[in-house]
């Protein structure tokens, strides 16, 4: 919950002069849904993308302060956000809402950003993989081989999100590695290969660079570190593959 609408544009703008010689890494920002239109609009001329933080899986209807994937897509946005930690675990998101949300994204041409992770407690009782089969399995339940290269997954472990700690290479290669594999095994190999894998958890310019060059590390999903136009540009220059 960062930036008006004016602070996005300039956030935009600044930042498509600062990656306007990277044309090889795909760049997504997610401001609010105030800012969504504006920041599109501001992104228009550049290769940035812009992404909701959170969809709505009805059309339409009695749902009072909801917004749908029809309407984030007239306001300019190709990507959305589904099923955050922030989202599970603030507001109670389930796997199914997940699923339902990511959905409704599909049907509307634009491309979910599924997000999946353990907490420090289930990763303590070594359960991380556990939960990634689950959250996984009920995501993305109902999405056939062909749909898969239209999905982008990014790999959060709550316990690192905004916290300073990160995941070593070795233990988001590990995720990253079982993730691929389940797609592969439910999906197939193909379908595993076309599907982008994101890391997020604490990702800084300093540490990126590492974990971009795992093999099964697509790409980025940034939190804190976004916030200053600066870090994020670095974040991407480091990035030379995937989503930043």
């Amino acid at each position: 919950m960062h930036k008006t609408g004016h602070e996005a544009v300039a956030f935009v703008r600044e930042l498509g002069s600062l990656v306007r010689h990277i044309d090889a890494t795909g760049i997504v920002v997610a401001p609010p849904f105030t800012a969504i239109g504006p920041a599109a609009e501001a992104a228009r001329s550049t290769t940035i993308a812009v992404a909701a933080q959170n969809v709505y899986f009805e059309h339409e209807g009695a749902f009072t302060g909801e917004v749908s994937a029809a309407m984030i897509k007239h306001a300019g946005a190709t990507f959305a956000i589904v099923g955050h930690s922030e989202r599970r675990r603030l507001f109670g998101e389930t796997d199914e809402w997940v699923n339902r949300k990511a959905r409704a994204v599909v049907e509307f041409d634009l491309t979910p950003i599924v997000c999946i992770g353990e907490t420090l407690e289930e990763r303590d009782r070594g359960a991380t993989l556990d939960v990634l089969d689950r959250q996984l399995h009920a995501g993305l339940a109902g999405f056939g081989e062909d749909l898969m290269a239209l999905i982008v997954i990014a790999y959060e472990p709550v316990w690192a999100i905004g916290t300073g700690r990160n995941a070593t290479p070795v233990e988001a290669g590990e995720a990253h590695r079982h993730i691929r594999a389940r797609l592969a095994e439910w999906f197939g190999p193909k379908a595993a290969d076309g599907c982008r894998v994101l890391y997020g958890g604490s990702v800084k310019p300093d540490n990126v660079r590492d974990l971009i060059a795992l093999p099964d590390v697509d790409g980025a999903l940034v939190g804190n570190a976004s916030l200053d136009v600066t870090s994020f540009a670095n974040i991407i220059r480091n990035s030379r593959k995937g989503i930043g």
